[in-house]
């Protein structure tokens, strides 16, 4: 069983760059140009995404967001750089398709207090 997971794991970047090949000699475009233009769309995603996994870790300790939203989206979006990372036109439609997913773009969650008003008497007493 080991030695199958190993056999897909290093099987999968080079029927990406047969089909890379392909891809580039069907295109007339260099092969060249779709590795680097994967490289870049992923060193691009991780960079912007550091920054942008700080500015929502802050929010959610002071409360203005939630945690599960911001680590959710940010690990799809670091997921998906990685997969731009790897050579290959089927690693990066993959990216691509990571990046296209609908998620975290319904209600944000918001803070509302339990009960509108405190109806009560109330005296101090010293």
């Amino acid at each position: 069983m080991r030695f199958l997971a190993v056999a897909i794991v290093l099987t999968f970047p080079i029927l990406d760059l047969v089909a890379t090949a392909r891809f580039a000699r069907l295109t007339g475009i260099p092969m060249w140009v779709w590795l680097f233009g994967g490289l870049i769309a992923g060193v691009a995603l991780l960079r912007n995404e550091r920054v942008v996994f700080r500015a929502r870790t802050v929010a959610a300790m002071h409360g203005e967001a939630s945690i599960l939203r911001g680590m959710l989206d940010s690990g799809r979006k670091v997921l998906a750089g990685f997969l731009f990372l790897l050579p290959g036109v089927m690693s990066d439609l993959i990216g691509l398709g990571l990046l296209l997913l609908p998620i975290n773009v319904g209600r944000g969650m918001r803070t509302e207090a339990a009960s509108g008003s405190i109806d009560g008497d109330f005296r101090r007493i010293e």
